[in-house]
């Protein structure tokens, strides 16, 4: 499936809560808004303390930012609960159309679709969308309006320093499109694998008295143990990845502050910094480290999302090949009377 449909379908899944997404949007923007202006006044506070040092002002400081970090801490923990409501919401809906689609489908379609895929996917596939559409969908808003808000403030304070610190994030971005696609691969194949063994398992519990009955447990035992090492080792490989990608990107991250300590202590030094602008920047480009680092949960769970995605349209989009007429007129059991007769029937598996 094309890029633009899977995100044409994310947005379906969304636009019955949109309400929900949207005030979870706008609270992230308060959030954010509160976490740049904290650090401004700050900034204002240690330059006015610097000058004319009272007790009184550090009590009306320490007053005004407790009470304005309290009230980002309820912004951000209404944000999630808005947020991952709507994950779990999509994740009810589209259990209740899969569920509701395979009872329109026709025997046919079982036969050559195994039970235990058709579970992995109403499951473990709407369980990364689930994901997608709480975890992700915050993070990702959160990291957007973190840059938009933060960087101008950070240039207004110093130009040169902030572009000096912000210029390992190119190489964040060239690191997140060089693993993108093998984070979707990988993910690929571990679905795959997680349907092949639940299919495994389904077979094996609903055949169980036969197994029993001809002394086939070794034959299973060896058959999951292959599956399991499969997924094992799918597993394994798409920790490896992720493993390798999110500490180059927090290490990438950290480098931004080591800067700003290293060329803010010397223009500091120099007497050409305020002590309140070095530290105002030194708190906004740690504000940006965790909404970056983040960018590597969300492009897993994104490429998770969109092997999902597939996977979930794949049933969805089937059309019943079993269905009444458009002007078929429904007779009601309550009428129904003699018996039923079958004349000339034929049959043959396909």
């Amino acid at each position: 499936m094309a890029k633009s449909r899977r995100i044409a379908k994310l947005s379906a899944y969304l636009r019955p809560h949109w309400r929900e997404a949207s005030l979870g949007i706008l609270a992230l923007l308060s959030v954010n808004a509160l976490g740049v202006y904290i650090p401004w006044l700050i900034r204002a506070g240690v330059d006015k303390l610097s000058t004319t040092f009272s007790w009184n002002q550090i009590l009306h400081y320490v007053v005004v930012i407790v009470l304005l970090s309290s009230a980002m801490w309820l912004m951000r923990m209404a944000s999630r609960i808005w947020l991952f409501g709507v994950g779990r919401q999509v994740e009810f809906d589209l259990k209740q159309r899969i569920f509701e689609h395979l009872l329109k489908l026709e025997p046919g379609y079982f036969a050559s679709n195994t039970a235990g895929d058709l579970i992995s996917r109403a499951t473990s596939d709407v369980d990364n969308i689930k994901r997608l559409l709480g975890f992700a969908v915050l993070s990702l808003a959160n990291t957007m309006f973190a840059y938009a808000l933060t960087l101008p403030v950070m240039l207004a304070i110093s130009v040169d320093l902030t572009l000096a610190a912000l210029a390992v994030y190119p190489f964040m971005l060239l690191l997140v499109s060089l693993f993108s696609d093998r984070l979707r691969k990988q993910q690929a194949a571990v679905q795959e694998q997680l349907s092949d063994i639940s299919e495994l398992i389904q077979e094996d519990i609903s055949g169980i008295a036969l197994i029993k009955i001809y002394a086939q447990e070794a034959n299973e035992r060896r058959a999951f143990a292959k599956k399991n090492q499969q997924l094992l080792t799918a597993n394994l490989e798409l920790a490896k990845i992720r493993n390798t990608l999110f500490p180059l990107i927090g290490g990438l991250a950290n480098i931004s502050s080591l800067v700003i300590i290293w060329l803010g202590a010397a223009r500091m030094s120099a007497g050409t910094l305020q002590v309140g602008d070095f530290l105002a920047l030194l708190i906004y480009v740690e504000r940006l480290v965790f909404p970056t680092a983040l960018l590597g949960f969300t492009i897993t769970a994104y490429q998770r999302g969109e092997v999902s995605i597939d996977r979930l349209e794949a049933i969805l989009s089937v059309t019943p090949k079993i269905k009444d007429e458009a002007d078929a007129i429904h007779l009601p059991v309550a009428e129904l009377k003699g018996e039923l007769t079958a004349k000339n029937l034929t049959y043959n598996y396909p």
